[in-house]
């Protein structure tokens, strides 16, 4: 990390709400981020965002934009192109990797051309969904384009095809359920951290990953070195694969019945959560790297025109 030379100087624009599902995580995440960087002396200016955000920005003319959005809008490409527009530097990955990343069915092809494992999954259209089983139980029903376990099915051999809500889009994803353990690792720059594993009642829902207590955190997992090193290796792969740049998180499962064997990979997060109970802050600070530090270097790191 560099020093705060000069730090006081650069007017730093913290991007948060929005409208997507997650706006309420995003307006936590802003906050905090908010915070850490005026702890590391930066001059910080927070945007709630909305569909005048590029005239926001055009009044405020900060020296970088701090993305703190989730989901829909935030991290999909959407505001990284009118940052690219606006000649604004930004946090985290660019036009192609953000929208790439936020597409689960594109990105489980990259995975699997980069040679990194993943269960079998489709497209299909939520009317066939409810119809019947498009693939043979235990699967996994999602949106194609949302993070947070936003909208997030689970059917079980036995059951019935699932009846979507109408809020669901009118294409999802269904992927093989993938059994065991849940595990992530988190790639900063070049660096793969180290491996979480993720303990919860239930499975990682959208409760367990945003409220106190909904899930703990072992950190590093007590988990093989094959296992570990393997997934330090495979998410940096995957952040290379899909051109992410700054910070990233790679999710996993691990059914230890199985070994190496067992290990998948879920999906590709370009904008972790930046929250109390988020992963990414964790492993940075159980490497050494504090929260207003991760903050920073994140700003250090943020360019445009990529």
């Amino acid at each position: 990390m560099t020093g705060g030379a000069g730090r006081s100087a650069i007017t730093v624009a913290v991007l948060m709400g929005g409208r997507s599902a997650e706006r309420e995580v995003s307006l936590v995440s802003g906050r905090e981020c908010a915070r850490a960087l005026r702890q590391a002396g930066y001059r910080v200016v927070t945007v709630d965002c909305d569909r005048d955000l590029s005239e926001q920005l055009v009044e405020l003319q900060p020296d970088v934009a701090f993305n703190a959005l989730h989901g829909r809008w935030g991290e999909d490409g959407c505001v990284q192109g009118i940052l690219e527009w606006l000649s604004i530097p930004y946090t985290h990955s660019g036009v192609l990797a953000s929208a790439l990343a936020m597409d689960k069915a594109r990105t489980k092809e990259v995975y699997a051309a980069a040679g990194l494992p993943v269960v079998p999954s489709l497209l299909a259209t939520r009317d066939a969904v409810g119809a019947g089983h498009v693939m043979a139980p235990p699967y996994v029903v999602k949106p194609n384009n949302e993070g947070s376990s936003v909208g997030v099915y689970i059917v079980h051999p036995g059951s019935n095809a699932p009846r979507l809500a109408e809020t669901m889009p009118a294409t999802v994803l269904v992927e093989a359920y993938a059994p065991g353990r849940e595990l992530t690792t988190t790639v900063i720059g070049d660096r793969a951290l180290c491996v979480t594993d993720i303990v919860t009642d239930g499975w990682y829902d959208y409760e367990a990953k945003y409220t106190t207590g909904g899930s703990s955190h072992v950190v590093p997992a007590a988990v093989p070195v094959e296992i570990s090193e393997a997934c330090l290796d495979f998410a940096l792969r995957a952040h290379r694969a899909l051109g992410c740049r700054g910070v990233s998180r790679t999710d996993f499962r691990w059914d230890e019945g199985r070994g190496l064997d067992g290990l998948i990979l879920l999906e590709t997060n370009t904008q972790p959560g930046m929250t109390p109970t988020s992963l990414a802050p964790e492993q940075a600070a159980h490497c050494g790297i504090s929260f207003p530090e991760l903050c920073a270097w994140m700003v250090e790191d943020a360019s445009c025109n990529r």
